[in-house]
């Protein structure tokens, strides 16, 4: 059952394609490093398709029909769009679901010190990353200061070609030799990532030197910059991200490196599919949610009401809504838990089970179960809804393969799907295979980023 490398099956005409959806999914990973600014991202694609917001529609009162185009946004970090179909709802949906966070650094809500005349910021990282991997590289600071008088202010640094960046600073290989007998894991920790961000001390008025004068200079460029006050840190949220664009990868460019395609892959392309699928008999749905890589907890979480609220509203806006409409609206839905998987890497060749492990350049890729090691934390599809997806895939000439998360006690790895699976429709997991995941810069293939918008395309249509 070896799947073939899809490459060499493009025409002239499929390469342009692919050529053009790479560029445009780059400008996406430059515009969306953190979840609010993916959700803006896509907010602004959505329009620009024709699609209005829910909340306009419920202000006014309008009854939707089918070909409607609506979204609705959840804090502004959790974006559900929806195309109404011919069907009644009840039918059920076909959903496309991705998750927007990536493993990043957050600054703690008194983050800034000064320490030997240097100022840093002191964070907290969030999801899984290897802490080592964030020392000694160029980063950028993403995210918003609300203030006491309900004005939001965002903060961007790094990304602009004149903007300073930050970094964490290393411990030279000279003075290194305790440091490296010591575990991965062990060599930075979670208290050591503190972000370095001036050394040049403020004076007062008189000319003296201030205590802290180095930390008092850095508040005085955001004063300047943002108007923003020390204590308005215990309100913003500002994400440390790798500062720099994503690149074409590779001598042939075949690949992307960049930042956040752990999930922003798949939500790019799920959402590119969604715009591309005109209006189906069943109401499609694309559902871009936070907090995945902790967990999917909160309020902008999938373990949230929020989809589910929003689906009520827009049964509502369609004059079929009841409590019992909504449960078989949700249970008679087909879901691709739209989600990244783990790319072969001959480097590491003993984590891979290489018959059900997933390759660069054949395809999208269909994980049964995710989880870790007995499954635990999986939904496992059943086998008719895999072989519907099988049917639909090689009739719409979709490139797909089939892999697990690395062998079976090596490790693991969870999606949303069991969250959707508890509403008792059909899911599984389905999305682009990378190598360095969770690394600072990911990479992808970009003929696996194609299959995946065919793939989804097929899926929305076809389901």
């Amino acid at each position: 059952m070896e799947r073939k490398n899809v490459w060499n099956s493009y025409d002239e005409k499929q390469l342009e394609s692919l050529e053009s959806l790479a560029k445009d999914y780059r400008a996406f990973l430059d515009a969306g490093k953190t979840e609010r600014e993916c959700v803006t991202e896509a907010v602004r694609l959505a329009k620009a398709a024709g699609c209005r917001n829910l909340e306009d529609v419920i202000a006014a009162g309008e009854t939707l029909k089918a070909g409607d185009r609506v979204y609705a946004v959840n804090m502004k970090k959790t974006l559900a769009l929806f195309t109404v179909g011919r069907e009644s709802m009840e039918n059920g949906m076909r959903i496309l679901g991705a998750h927007i966070d990536s493993p990043r650094l957050d600054l703690k809500q008194n983050p800034l010190y000064e320490d030997t005349e240097l100022a840093f910021l002191d964070t907290h990282y969030y999801g899984g990353i290897k802490k080592y991997q964030w020392v000694a590289v160029p980063l950028a600071l993403h995210g918003v200061v609300a203030k006491k008088d309900g004005t939001v202010v965002e903060i961007t640094v790094g990304e602009k070609e004149d903007d300073p960046v930050v970094c964490i600073p290393d411990l030279l290989v000279h003075l290194a030799a305790k440091q490296m007998e010591k575990k991965a894991g062990e060599v930075i920790g979670g208290d050591d990532l503190n972000v370095l961000v001036g050394s040049h001390p403020l004076k007062d008025s008189g000319d003296k030197e201030l205590k802290d004068a180095v930390a008092a200079y850095v508040m005085d460029v955001l004063r300047q910059q943002y108007g923003m006050e020390e204590e308005d840190f215990l309100s913003a949220e500002i994400e440390v991200v790798p500062a720099g664009k994503a690149r074409d990868c590779g001598l042939d460019r075949s690949m992307v490196l960049a930042y956040g395609q752990d999930d922003r892959v798949c939500a790019y392309t799920s959402l590119a599919a969604f715009l591309n699928t005109e209006p189906q008999d069943k109401t499609c749905c694309c559902l871009l949610v936070d907090k995945e890589e902790i967990g999917s907890v909160g309020a902008t979480g999938m373990d949230s009401a929020f989809f589910e609220n929003t689906v009520a509203e827009l049964m509502n806006c369609l004059g079929c809504y009841s409590e019992l409409a909504l449960r078989r609206a949700l249970k008679n839905s087909k879901m691709l838990s739209s989600d990244v998987s783990a790319a072969y890497d001959p480097n590491y060749d003993s984590h891979f089970e290489k018959k059900n492990t997933a390759y660069f350049g054949r395809g999208m890729v269909l994980n049964k179960y995710t989880g870790h090691r007995g499954k635990v934390g999986s939904s496992d599809a059943n086998a008719e809804y895999v072989a519907e997806i099988r049917r639909i895939f090689d009739e719409r000439g979709v490139a797909f393969q089939t892999a697990e998360m690395g062998k079976v006690d090596v490790g693991g790895g969870g999606t949303i799907a069991f969250i959707s699976a508890f509403y008792g429709m059909d899911v599984i997991d389905s999305g682009v295979a990378l190598l360095s995941m969770h690394a600072p810069m990911e990479i992808a293939s970009k003929a696996d980023i194609y299959e995946a918008v065919k793939g989804y395309e097929a899926f929305l249509r076809e389901a």
